[in-house]
């Protein structure tokens, strides 16, 4: 029996999802999480075999919480699904420790296959992700090398997505646990660190390098 944790923040997709999965006999769905940091906390406490999570989330995305889980070394295969296909965003998934890529186009029997490869600790890309791979590894100097975000903590990598998500100082303070203060500090060692003036241009390499989905 697989016991998989199910992260999606729509909640008529993630109602979908469960319904294929619980149709399968060795799949046990142990829990649901509708935001990213939701899903840290519920891999913590549950310690699923698999988690099957969205890319594009709120308050931390899946290559953000795939990282959490990555350096907390928790025991968790985690298989991201996507909308898209960015050269950047998969390389980003990868470095960060999963050990599937499937495409949401492709969602139904091809995720339950892929669902059974990950809880073996094998990997599984959908054919358009394998492609990208592939590619990249022939052609090694196409890769996208140049994405600022990869100079930022984990922390102001956070402070970010929320401001990207239009969170006020004090809503970020509150989520985060720490001063409105410290987040303002945060916010302007963004935009020193990113070369940027205002808000505009945080939210728009935000959007650029995956943090927050493009079409929100």
């Amino acid at each position: 029996m697989i016991r998989l944790l199910l992260a999606e923040d729509h909640s008529m997709v993630r109602a979908g999802l469960h319904a294929l999965l619980e149709r399968e006999n060795y799949i046990n769905v142990i829990g649901e999480a509708s935001n990213g940091q939701e899903a840290v906390n519920m891999a913590m406490e549950l310690k699923p075999d698999v988690l099957v999570m969205d890319i594009m989330m709120p308050r931390l995305n899946g290559i953000r919480a795939a990282e959490q889980i990555r350096d907390m070394k928790l025991p968790v295969n985690i298989l991201l699904l996507s909308m898209y296909s960015d050269e950047g965003l998969v390389h980003q998934a990868l470095q960060s420790g999963v050990k599937g890529y499937v495409l949401k186009t492709s969602v139904g029997e091809e995720l339950l296959s892929a669902i059974r490869i990950v809880a073996r600790g094998e990997t599984y890309l959908s054919k358009e992700i394998s492609s990208i791979v592939v590619e990249s590894s022939l052609h090694p100097h196409t890769l996208q090398t140049d994405d600022p975000l990869n100079i930022l903590s984990p922390r102001e990598k956070e402070v970010l997505q929320l401001i990207a998500e239009e969170h006020t100082s004090g809503e970020i303070g509150k989520l985060l646990f720490i001063s409105e203060k410290t987040v303002e500090k945060h916010r302007a060692n963004l935009m020193e660190k990113l070369h940027v003036r205002n808000l505009a241009g945080l939210v728009r390499l935000a959007i650029k390098y995956g943090l927050v989905d493009k079409n929100q």
